[in-house]
């Protein structure tokens, strides 16, 4: 799993979450830093409005939270969903002895991505392509 570091430097790069079922997010505010949910039809869901889309926590009968916006919500993108955001730019992903490196070929210029799991190497090569797309 990516940090939440990372998860808030790629949503202010421009990433977009459409929630889906198996997607794990944190709600952004620090009473809830260490809490991780899950989208699922049995617990958490995805309501469409037309006003944005809003986070239902379904049976939850002991919580005093019922919803929350989807703005209020940090994706934490899974190590398959980061790849695939990648797309034609991902070369190969490599362990090392100190971790990962994520390869990239953009624009012919190949890039290398290092950390200590291969998620959040994911997640810094995407970083790094939101920051060129933006730039």
């Amino acid at each position: 799993m990516i940090s939440t570091g990372l998860a808030r430097q790629l949503r202010d790069a421009g990433l977009r979450w459409k929630p889906a079922s198996g997607d794990r997010f944190q709600i952004d505010r620090s009473e809830f830093d260490s809490e991780v949910f899950t989208v699922s039809e049995l617990t958490v869901e995805a309501h469409e409005y037309s006003t944005g889309t809003v986070l239902g926590f379904n049976g939850t009968t002991e919580w005093a939270l019922d919803s929350v916006d989807v703005n209020d919500a940090l994706w934490l993108p899974r190590e398959d969903q980061l790849r695939d955001l990648l797309r034609v730019a991902f070369r190969s992903l490599e362990r090392t002895d100190y971790g990962y490196v994520v390869a990239l070929d953009v624009d012919g210029d190949r890039q290398v991505f290092s950390s200590v799991s291969a998620p959040e190497a994911y997640g810094l090569a995407l970083l790094a392509v939101l920051d060129r797309v933006s730039a």
